[in-house]
């Protein structure tokens, strides 16, 4: 099996005044909280937005574990919906000492490059900076921070940076080349 050099960057906020937000694009945007755990809707987020660029870690979750995941507390998912379409997400997961990570983040490709993005990773952010505020308990955020890497969209790192986040940490790997997956087997466009 072929594999591919993969560089993999840690980027953090560590103050809601890191923020820099985007202006919301024109039109019938929203976004809104998948309050109820699906894993129907959530496999259909990750494989439409991740299934271009090779996400492919949650595949073979099954439907319990799917849910499992959802149902962490402090788990959050945000859907950006262009004219009532879903356009991207965002999926948040507190962890320990105040952290909040950004597990997932992106735009099915329809929908790149219409300036969505900044806006949508803009209202996420905000969103992990006030988790503790939906989640009784929960201790306030001190910390957002997320993994970008060389698979994902070219314009994946412009848009946290100038979103405020600071790169923290850099990996480089190999790891088996695996093929684009689309949202469904079969589907990945040729290239």
């Amino acid at each position: 099996m072929s594999s591919i050099t993969v560089t993999t960057w840690s980027l953090e906020q560590t103050s809601p005044a890191d923020l820099v937000t985007a202006a919301a694009p024109s039109g019938d945007l929203r976004i809104v909280r998948a309050e109820v755990p699906s894993p129907e809707f959530s496999r259909f987020l990750y494989t439409a937005v991740g299934g271009d660029i090779r996400w492919t870690d949650r595949l073979s979750l099954t439907y319990a574990e799917w849910q499992e995941q959802l149902e962490r507390p402090g788990t959050e998912t945000w859907v950006a919906y262009d004219r009532g379409t879903p356009a991207g997400y965002v999926e948040l997961q507190a962890q320990d000492e105040g952290a909040v990570e950004i597990v997932y983040f992106g735009l099915i490709p329809a929908f790149r490059g219409r300036r969505i993005g900044g806006h949508l990773l803009s209202y996420a952010t905000a969103r992990a900076w006030d988790l503790a505020e939906r989640w009784p308990g929960r201790a306030p955020t001190k910390r957002v921070w997320l993994h970008t890497c060389s698979k994902d969209g070219e314009h994946a790192m412009a848009n946290y940076q100038r979103r405020g986040f600071r790169l923290f940490d850099t990996k480089v790997e190999e790891e088996p080349e695996v093929a684009a997956p689309g949202p469904w087997p079969g589907a990945a466009t040729e290239a």
